[in-house]
């Protein structure tokens, strides 16, 4: 097993870790950071998501860099990628620090997407990701982190910089919910006509 898939199985195995953090609420405490009190599992449980999320920008890196990408890879790293984002987002929701409303959008195009993604590998294509669903995943990951740290640094000035973050997700969220399907719709009417012209 290459190295990229190593980090992925590190990944898929740090979940539950992280689940459990947040479901238990254990070790018992808080942090004070900047005058915010933070739960002291979740923020242990903040470091393992920023570790975490680590390893799925680094596996990535190698995998292309050195012409690792393997079917393995192609399935697993997103799917631990959608699953750790898309535990933290449930947590968050159930803590009543995020709108069920807008996860629940989240959770239709991170699993939507996410199966397109694996039939286009089927089809041999990938399509790059463009600068609205970088913002996206980038939104994503700091809104999570503030959020786990009760927006701390941001509450003496009473800016919801965290909300900010997640809305600014969900926004391009719905962007692309209903532009990438279409993207896939195109080259998936481009592969049939040319089975129809082959024959094959």
């Amino acid at each position: 097993m290459n190295l990229p898939n190593k980090l992925t199985l590190i990944r898929i195995f740090l979940i539950p870790v992280f689940t459990i953090l947040l479901a238990l609420d254990w070790p018992a405490g808080y942090l004070t950071l900047a005058g915010t009190k933070v739960a002291l599992s979740w923020f242990i449980a903040l470091i393992i998501f920023i570790v975490a999320s680590l390893t799925d920008f680094a596996d990535g890196q190698i995998a292309r860099r050195k012409h690792l990408v393997t079917n393995f890879g192609k399935f697993a790293d997103p799917l631990a990628d959608k699953l750790l984002v898309m535990t933290a987002f449930i947590f968050l929701t159930a803590n009543g620090q995020i709108p069920a409303w807008g996860t629940a959008i989240i959770l239709w195009r991170e699993l939507a997407v996410t199966g397109l993604r694996l039939l286009l590998s089927n089809e041999g294509e990938v399509l790059a990701a463009a600068w609205p669903g970088k913002i996206k995943t980038n939104a994503q990951m700091f809104a999570i982190i503030f959020l786990m740290l009760n927006n701390a640094w941001f509450n003496n000035i009473n800016v919801p910089f965290a909300l900010i973050l997640f809305y600014v997700a969900v926004f391009f969220t719905i962007y692309k919910l209903f532009k990438y399907p279409g993207r896939c719709l195109g080259i998936f009417v481009e592969r049939e006509q040319e089975r129809l012209e082959t024959g094959v």
